[in-house]
C-alpha cells in the first residue's frame, strides 16, 4: 500500500471511529442511563458495545440515527484533552466499563485522553475528525449481542453496528452490494441445499450433512492431488499439545486469548491447550530424526483440524467457525532456496484460484508488529526477500505496516468474488524465529549444523472458509465435480421408473469421480414432471435427465435439461457419460 493511499485509509477509519463517538452522543441523549463500553472503527464501518436499561430491538435505530444527523448538522469540533487518572475515575464513576479501561489505562500512562462533542465525553486515544459534521454517510444497520471484551464471563451487551462511507453514492452503492448478498448468504444456501447445520450443541461449530461432507472430500482430494505432484508429504498432528509446546513457541504469549485450554485429571491448572495452528506439531515431527541438505526443500503438508476461541459476534457461519481445517504446509529449506519456494507456492495458490473461478483482487506484504519474536536484522532480511520475490514475478503488491504475523513477514492473498466483495484467503509466512526456538537443525555438504528456514504458508485459508466464499460466489450452482448430486433421473410416469433405474446404473459404471462412482439419484415419486423439475432446479443440480416413452422405446437415450439453461434435446447416454467425464476429469467450472 503506498502513502496515499495507506493516509486515504486512515482518514477512512479516523471518519468511523468518529462516527462511532457520534453515534454514542446520541445513544446518550436517548438513553440517559445507558452505559458505554468500546466503539472502535471496523471495515466498512463503526460498532460501540452499550449497557442498555432495557433491550432494544432494530425498530429504535431509526430515532438514533435522526439524532446522529442533527449532532452532524451542529458541526461540533472533537477536542481533546488530558486529564489526571483520579479524574478520569471521578468523570467516569458510574461506568463499570470505562471504569476498568481507566485502570488499564493507568498502568501505562499518568494521564487520560479524552474527547469532547459538545456535551457529550468519552474516553479515547482519537484520533477523530475536525468536527461532527465531517463524519460522512451513514446507515446503522443491525443489533447483536457481545461479551465485554470477548469474555463470555463477562456481561452481555449490545452491540449496535453502522455503516460509514464517505460520500453518499459509496453508501448506497454498499447497501445494495449487501441486498444482493443476502441472496448468495451461504448460511441460507447452505440450509436450502441440506449442506451442514449449526446447534447449541456445539456453538459456531459446523455439522456437516453428507452432501456438505460431499463437497469437502472433494476439495481435500484435490488438495491431495496437487500436493503430491508438487512433491509434498503429509502429515497428521495431535490436536492437544502440551503447555510447554506452546511457551516454547511463543503462542502463549501471543495467541492465547484464542486457545482453549485443557486440564488433564492429574494437574491442578491447565496444562495442555488443543492447536489453533499445527506449526509446532510439525516441527516436533522435524525435529524426530537427523536432517540433511539432502532432504531439502522438505515440504510437509497437514489437513490440520484446528481449534480458535471466536466470542460470538466474530463468528459468520462456515466462514468463520470456532472448529475448521487448515490445508497447512510447512517448507523446510535453505536461504538459498526460499525464492524459489515462494515462488512455486505463489504458483499454486493461482492455480487454486482458476480451478474454482477466483480472482485475486491485490496481494498486501504484511510487515513485522510490534509483538514481533527474532531479531530486527532478520525481519529485515525477511521483508527483503519478500519484496524481491513480488517484483521478480511482477505481481502487483500493497505493504500492510505492522500486520505481519509474530513470527514472520507474510503475503496475504485478498480474492474479489462476483458481488464485489473481497476475501483473504491464502497467506504465506517466512520465518526464521520458530526453528531458532524449536533448534531445528540440518548438517551442511560441508558437515556443519545450521537453521532451516521456515515457510509457512495455507492455499484455502481453511477449507470451510473457502468453500463458504465459492457458495456464497457462485451462489450453490456447483460445477458438476463439486456438485453433492451430479445428475437426477426424471421418470415422466411411473412406467418409466425401471429405465430410470437402468440409466442411472449406466451412468453410475460409465463415469468416475476421483472419490468415487457418479453421483446421481431417481426422482420417483408420484409428483407431475414440472413439480419434479422445479425440485431438481431448487436443489441446483446441474443435469436433469428426463426419460418418457419415447426415450424408453430407444434403449439408450435421454431428454437432457442444463441447470439455468433449460431443455438441450436428446442425448444418447454414451455421450452424455463421455461430455460429463470429461468436465469432472478437467474440472471445468461450466456444464
Amino acid at each position: 500500500m503506498n502513502n496515499t493511499n495507506r493516509d486515504k485509509q486512515l482518514e477512512i477509519e479516523t471518519m468511523r471511529h468518529s462516527a462511532a463517538h457520534v453515534m454514542a452522543a446520541a445513544i446518550k441523549r436517548l438513553y440517559p442511563q445507558a452505559k458505554l463500553g468500546i466503539g472502535p472503527a471496523i471495515e466498512n464501518g463503526f460498532y460501540y458495545d452499550i449497557e442498555f436499561p432495557k433491550p432494544i430491538s432494530d425498530e429504535e435505530l431509526p430515532p438514533i440515527e435522526q439524532k446522529m444527523e442533527k449532532i452532524k448538522e451542529k458541526a461540533y469540533p472533537f477536542e481533546r484533552e488530558e486529564i489526571s487518572v483520579e479524574e478520569a475515575k471521578k468523570l467516569f464513576k458510574n461506568n463499570p466499563y470505562k471504569l476498568e479501561l481507566v485502570k488499564d489505562l493507568a498502568a501505562e500512562s499518568e494521564t487520560i485522553s479524552i474527547y469532547k462533542t459538545g456535551e457529550f465525553v468519552d474516553l479515547c486515544r482519537g484520533p477523530h475528525v475536525k468536527d461532527s459534521s465531517k463524519i460522512g454517510s451513514f446507515k446503522l444497520h443491525k443489533i447483536a449481542g457481545a461479551y465485554w471484551r470477548g469474555n463470555e464471563n463477562n456481561p452481555m451487551l449490545t452491540r449496535i453496528y453502522g455503516l460509514s462511507f464517505p460520500t453518499k453514492e459509496e453508501l448506497e452503492q454498499h447497501l445494495k452490494m449487501l441486498e444482493k448478498a443476502k441472496e448468495h448468504d451461504h448460511r441460507k444456501i447452505g440450509k436450502e441445499l441440506n449442506l451442514f447445520s449449526f446447534h447449541p450443541a456445539a456453538p459456531a461449530d459446523i455439522f456437516w450433512h453428507p452432501k456438505g461432507y460431499t463437497i469437502v472430500k472433494e476439495m481435500m482430494r484435490y488438495w491431495r492431488e496437487i500436493h503430491e505432484r508438487e512433491g509434498y508429504v503429509e502429515v497428521r498432528t495431535p490436536e492437544i499439545l502440551t503447555r510447554e509446546t506452546w511457551d516454547q513457541s511463543d503462542h502463549t504469549k501471543n495467541f492465547l486469548e484464542k486457545m482453549y485450554k485443557v486440564t488433564t485429571p492429574d494437574a491442578e491448572e491447565w496444562n495442555m491447550a488443543i492447536k489453533p495452528m499445527n506449526c509446532d506439531g510439525g516441527m516436533i515431527i522435524y525435529n524426530s530424526k537427523p536432517r540433511s541438505y539432502r532432504d531439502f526443500p522438505l515440504r510437509m503438508g497437514e489437513l490440520g483440524v484446528v481449534h480458535r476461541y471466536e466470542s460470538s459476534g466474530e463468528t459468520c457461519g462456515i466462514l468463520r467457525p470456532r472448529e475448521f481445517t487448515q490445508d497447512d504446509a510447512h517448507i523446510y529449506c535453505t536461504p538459498s532456496q526460499i525464492k524459489k519456494e515462494l515462488k512455486r507456492v505463489i504458483d499454486l495458490c493461482f492455480e487454486i484460484y482458476n480451478t474454482f473461478g477466483l480472482e485475486l483482487d491485490h496481494l498486501e506484504l504484511s510487515t513485522q508488529p510490534e509483538n514481533s519474536i527474532g531479531s530486527q536484522h532478520v525481519w529485515k532480511q525477511a521483508e527483503e526477500i519478500m519484496h524481491e520475490v513480488l517484483e521478480e514475478e511482477e505481481v502487483p503488491f500493497q505493504i500492510n505496516e505492522g500486520e505481519g504475523a509474530f513470527y514472520g513477514p507474510k503475503f496475504d492473498f485478498h480474492l474479489r468474488d462476483k458481488i464485489g466483495r473481497t476475501w483473504q484467503c491464502s497467506t504465506i509466512q517466512l520465518d526464521f524465529a520458530q526453528p531458532e526456538n524449536f533448534d531445528l537443525k540440518y548438517t551442511t555438504k560441508e558437515g556443519k549444523e545450521k537453521r532451516p528456514v521456515m515457510i509457512h504458508r495455507v492455499l484455502y485459508g481453511s477449507i470451510e472458509r473457502f468453500l463458504g466464499i465459492f457458495i456464497e460466489n457462485c451462489a450453490g450452482n456447483f460445477p458438476v465435480w463439486l456438485a453433492p448430486v451430479q445428475a437426477i433421473v426424471i421418470p415422466v410416469s411411473e412406467k418409466q421408473n425401471q429405465y430410470a433405474q437402468n440409466i442411472a446404473q449406466k451412468l453410475r459404471n460409465a463415469v468416475k469421480n476421483a472419490t468415487g462412482r457418479f453421483r446421481i439419484e431417481i426422482d420417483t415419486n408420484s409428483d407431475t414432471l414440472e413439480k419434479k423439475i422445479r425440485n431438481a432446479e431448487l436443489q441446483n443440480i446441474p443435469y436433469m435427465l428426463i426419460v418418457g416413452s419415447r426415450e424408453e422405446d430407444s434403449g439408450n437415450e435421454v431428454s437432457l435439461r442444463l441447470r439455468d439453461e433449460g431443455d438441450q434435446g436428446t442425448v444418447k447416454i454414451n455421450e452424455f457419460a463421455s461430455q460429463v467425464q470429461d468436465k469432472i476429469t478437467k474440472r471445468s467450472l461450466e456444464l
